[in-house]
């Protein structure tokens, strides 16, 4: 009977290898499937007596080992949370790259186009194809604006769409987790291991990194499972729900928040790793801020453009029109503040206008209530504005202050009822930019291609001297109607004027500036304008014209020009409003130089850069950016090749060596099965003794 005993252990010793072998084979392609191997262990021995010593009494499986490494394990985890986070962001990237840079769908070459067909109104400025021609490309630059704003808006729906699918499956992950942490604890309770559950643990963690990137804690209530700065998602048998939805203090873009109870804690700018951080980055460090960036363009070229035309004359002869729409339109202003869900109930919102387009960022600021006190009279309300995402402290103010303080190029206007200490608002001056630049301009005619003055030598002169076209320096406020008015009531009330030349003394020679009536034009003090020049050279003249407003506030508007050669004396020089149908086209050229001129950034000691240059600059921001998401694409999946590899190595299937194992054990299977043959035989014999 021990012989049979002993072919028996050997039996079910290397059937259950056998199983082990199957088992793993069968298991060669189930993800996180660890290779499993049959442990086993000499039975109890029998004394034969003293001197004699112990004989063996056959085998016994003692234990059925995963073969599991740890380190491995959690090299995997990282691995896998940094390439798909790489891989997320780079798909990202790309997509904005090739938006912002092809010549079909960015604003290069129609930018380009714009200016071309400035230069052709200049080049014949009657010329009304050309105007028309210029329009229509005006329409085109407006339009693809609009076009790649909208794809930027579209972008940031989709990953507020697919943050809220990726928090759902979060919650099924975790809540898997917590489930096995359970089934694992009981089934561990006999001092055995549950190696499968163990394996569906280790691959839905390694599941959940891939969309976020976690911490893993193991202890023996199972795992602990850990994101961002350790907020926790699994505790033993216990997972907390992750929700995605509008942001308390921005509602367009998305936030995470894990609930602890009924209490929710944002993670959003604590979560890193996995699709879910690859979004975020992406959203932060480049949608965000190339919409804020190509909003400054649009904002920079229709306060440029319509400044400079509100300074020229048409070929109606009337002051010149907008060609873009109204930057701060009553609508513009409205939506460049977004209260947080917080605030006092009643705080209403905050009005926000641009003041000086070449003195804007691309950031988006906080603006926090100090202390109001609307008792007083005037009231207060202080507060302080901060440029994110740093917190750099802006400057400070009060919302009932006239005029209101200018901070990097926009000023803050209440519009509710009151606020309250402790309210915020997130202030985005430039996000909508791009998507509301319009064309508004529909006549040729009405593009004011000449300059509001024009000088003119008096028919009777007989000196030599000589003049340059006379140029406005006063910039109307286009965004103050009743301001912009009273300029050009002024200007035409003024014109026409005659600059008489006196006598000259050694060469100096006396001026005075008068109106069609030969009376004195005055300054804004009341003087008349005089002065005087040196014959034979050059004279920059600058005349401040003064003039009462609609308000009855005394008020001035400056144009120079250029004297030069040898007046006599009773010579005049007359300067009057630019006529309809003229062909001059000095406007027209200011406006192509908007070209190159740095309009943009010009702020905090900064020269600022061109339209042009600003817009390469953003495509080369973009596009490095890309270009890194690539490189961080195929560095992280080599280090994720490397971890599996070596995960591999250590818990992997080898068909190989399971194969060799297999022609082991039936080896061993059948060398038991002939000793068990061997006892039947010894005992058959001994029966037939008997």
């Amino acid at each position: 009977m021990s012989l049979i005993n002993i072919g028996l252990s050997g039996l079910n010793a290397s059937s259950a290898a056998i199983a082990t072998i199957g088992n793993n084979t069968a298991n060669v392609d189930t993800a996180g499937y660890s290779r499993q191997q049959v442990q086993t262990t000499s039975t109890a021995q029998i004394n034969l007596g003293v001197g004699v010593g112990y004989l063996g009494t056959g085998t016994t499986v003692s234990d059925v080992r995963r073969i599991y490494n740890g380190y491995l394990e959690t090299q995997l985890q990282n691995g896998t949370a940094l390439s798909a986070e790489a891989t997320a962001f780079s798909t990202q990237a790309n997509k904005i790259d090739t938006l912002l840079s092809d010549s079909n769908t960015g604003i290069a070459t129609q930018l380009a186009s714009f200016f071309t067909n400035l230069q052709g109104i200049a080049a014949n400025a009657t010329q009304s194809s050309q105007r028309a021609a210029f329009l229509a490309q005006a329409s085109s630059l407006a339009s693809r604006f609009n076009s790649i704003s909208a794809q930027m808006v579209s972008q940031n729906d989709n990953i507020n769409s697919q943050l809220k699918s990726l928090a759902g499956n979060v919650n099924e992950l975790t809540s898997t987790i917590a489930s096995l942490n359970k089934q694992i604890t009981q089934a561990s309770a006999g001092n055995t291991s549950p190696n499968s559950l163990l394996d569906s643990r280790n691959e839905a963690v390694r599941k959940l990194n891939e969309l976020i990137g976690v911490k893993v804690v193991e202890n023996n209530t199972g795992f602990d499972v850990y994101t961002g700065t350790g907020q926790s998602l699994v505790v033993a048998g216990t997972s907390y729900r992750m929700e995605a939805g509008p942001g308390p203090s921005d509602p367009s873009q998305f936030n995470l928040q894990v609930y602890y109870g009924n209490t929710p804690t944002d993670v959003t700018d604590v979560v890193t790793g996995g699709t879910i951080g690859g979004l975020l980055r992406y959203r932060s460090d480049v949608l965000a801020p190339a919409a804020n960036e190509l909003g400054r363009l649009g904002l920079v070229l229709s306060d440029q453009v319509n400044t400079q035309l509100s300074q020229g004359i048409n070929q109606k002869g009337e002051f010149g029109t907008n060609l873009f729409s109204n930057i701060n339109s009553a609508d513009a202003i409205t939506q460049r503040s977004i209260g947080a869900i917080r605030n006092s109930s009643g705080s209403g919102n905050l009005n926000v206008t641009i003041t000086d387009t070449s003195k804007l960022t691309a950031a988006d600021y906080e603006v926090k209530v100090d202390s109001s006190d609307l008792t007083t009279t005037p009231p207060t309300t202080l507060y302080t504005v901060r440029r994110l995402p740093n917190g750099e402290t802006v400057g400070t103010g009060d919302l009932y202050a006239n005029p209101a303080p200018s901070f990097d190029g926009f000023s803050l206007s209440l519009s509710g009822n009151g606020l309250a200490a402790g309210d915020t608002f997130k202030v985005t001056p430039t996000r909508n930019g791009a998507t509301g630049i319009s064309v508004v301009m529909s006549d040729p005619q009405d593009f004011a291609a000449a300059a509001p003055l024009t000088a003119a030598a008096g028919v009777s002169n007989s000196g030599t001297g000589g003049f340059t076209q006379p140029m406005l320096n006063t910039k109307p406020d286009i965004y103050n109607a009743t301001g912009l008015n009273d300029l050009h009531t002024a200007l035409k009330d003024a014109t026409p004027m005659r600059l008489v030349m006196g006598t000259a003394t050694n060469g100096v020679q006396s001026y005075s500036l008068v109106d069609a009536k030969g009376v004195a034009v005055n300054d804004a003090s009341g003087n008349a304008i005089t002065g005087t020049i040196v014959q034979g050279q050059s004279n920059t003249l600058k005349f401040n014209v003064g003039y009462i407003d609609s308000a009855s506030n005394s008020k001035s508007f400056e144009f120079e020009m250029v004297l030069s050669g040898t007046p006599n004396a009773n010579d005049t020089f007359s300067v009057d409003l630019t006529a309809a149908g003229s062909s001059d086209n000095r406007n027209v050229t200011a406006l192509v130089g908007l070209q190159t001129e740095r309009t943009v950034g010009v702020s905090g000691g900064s020269v600022g850069v061109s339209l042009s240059s600003a817009y390469g600059s953003l495509v080369s921001t973009v596009g490095t950016q890309a270009g890194q998401g690539k490189l961080d694409v195929t560095a992280t999946d080599a280090v994720l090749a490397q971890a599996k590899t070596a995960r591999d190595s250590v818990s992997g299937v080898s068909l190989d060596e399971e194969a060799a194992n297999l022609i082991k054990y039936q080896q061993y299977y059948t060398a038991s099965s002939q000793i068990i043959k061997a006892a039947q035989t010894m005992f058959s014999t001994l029966i037939n003794a008997l």
